[in-house]
Order: structure tokens, then C-alpha cells, then sequence
């Protein structure tokens, strides 16, 4: 086990709780054709696992945004959009496909954005759920795990852009252990696999 980070969901589980997630949402949306909206570019793996798992026929966009000021807390949630969506979602039935909710501050924000675009509805799916730290309601209508207050890498989530391919979530106790430059991949690495059921 390493000393820098330990395992939160095992590769295998998130691969369950997702195909779970996907014959939730291909129940709850028969007859309709969603619109997953993702934010890049932590949701990309679970966007792309997730929508494998859907047996309807949906469709993707995205977006990318940025906070005002040094982060999206301190900004209040108010992001700019760097990268809208590619088309209107005006008479769409949206679902949101989030890799972590913290605070709710930025998504909140968002979904405010989405609504004034008038779909026809909106939901959440989120692959963590971080609701200890939430500030204002939002309404998750889809999550994989309740995620304690702990610093996440792994499975699209990263730090300083690296950390993203490790197959399982992992906590760490101190972020700077991991370095800039993804110096502590190998470690980080070696704690998934050993902390992953054999077979898995």
C-alpha cells in the first residue's frame, strides 16, 4: 500500500456502479432522447463508460469553463464559458454528466445557464458525490458514490492535469506528494493495483 494514497473505489466497482447507473438512466428516459452535457474534462471517462451503458439513443456536447478569480469558490460558482455547446438545447431533455460534485457552487451556476436555453428538463448525474462540503441545494438525481472530504485522483479526476488514467479513485492525505509533474504516478499506480480484488 502506498503512503501517499489510498483507495477509495476499486476499478471494479466503479465499472459496476456505472453499468447500474446506465440501466437506471435507459429506464427513467424510455421513449425520450437525452442530451448528455459534460464539463470538460475531468467526466470524460465516466461520460464515456456511462454512455456505453445507455441503450437509448442519446447524444453528447460539451463544455469548458473557467472560475473568475483563483476558483470557482471563491467566485461563487460564476464561471466564464470558454467552450460552449456545439448545439441548442432548447426542447431537449438535458442530463448533466458530472465527475465530482463539491460545494454545488459551479454547477449550480451552470445549470442556471442550461435552464435559461429552455430544454424541456434537467438532470444530474454525478460519479462522486462530495455533499459534506455542499453550499447551496442541488438536486442529483444520479450518483455513483457518496465521496468523503478527502482530495480525489483517478478516473478522470486529477491534480495538476496528471493522475487521470489511474483506473481506480484514490484519496491522498497530502496533494503536494503528487508533485506537478505526475512524479508520484508509479506509486499512485501501484496502490490501485494492489488495493484491486484479483481478477477484477
Amino acid at each position: 500500500m502506498s503512503d501517499i494514497a489510498t483507495v477509495l473505489f476499486t476499478e471494479k466497482e466503479i465499472r459496476q456502479r456505472v453499468r447500474e447507473l446506465g440501466e437506471e438512466i435507459t429506464g427513467d428516459y424510455a421513449g425520450r432522447f437525452p442530451v448528455l452535457v459534460t464539463v470538460l474534462k475531468g467526466a470524460v471517462l465516466f461520460l464515456a463508460d456511462l454512455f456505453r451503458e445507455v441503450d437509448l439513443p442519446l447524444r453528447v456536447d460539451f463544455m469548458s469553463i473557467s472560475p473568475y478569480g483563483r476558483d470557482s469558490e471563491e467566485a461563487g460558482g460564476v464561471v466564464r464559458i470558454m467552450k460552449d455547446l456545439d448545439q441548442d438545447i432548447g426542447g431537449e431533455h438535458v442530463l448533466v454528466v458530472e465527475d465530482i460534485v463539491d460545494t454545488g457552487l459551479t454547477l449550480s451556476y451552470l445549470l442556471t445557464t442550461l435552464w435559461a436555453r429552455q430544454p424541456l428538463s434537467i438532470e444530474v448525474c454525478t460519479l462522486l458525490d462530495k455533499s459534506v462540503r455542499r453550499i447551496p441545494n442541488v438536486d442529483i438525481r444520479y450518483r455513483g458514490f457518496d465521496c468523503p472530504d478527502e482530495f480525489v485522483v483517478g478516473y478522470g479526476l486529477d491534480h495538476a492535469e496528471r493522475y487521470r488514467n489511474i483506473p481506480a479513485i484514490l484519496a491522498v492525505e497530502d496533494r503536494s506528494d503528487l508533485g506537478e509533474r505526475g512524479e508520484a504516478f508509479d506509486d499512485v499506480m501501484a496502490a490501485s493495483a494492489t488495493e484491486r480484488p484479483v481478477g477484477s
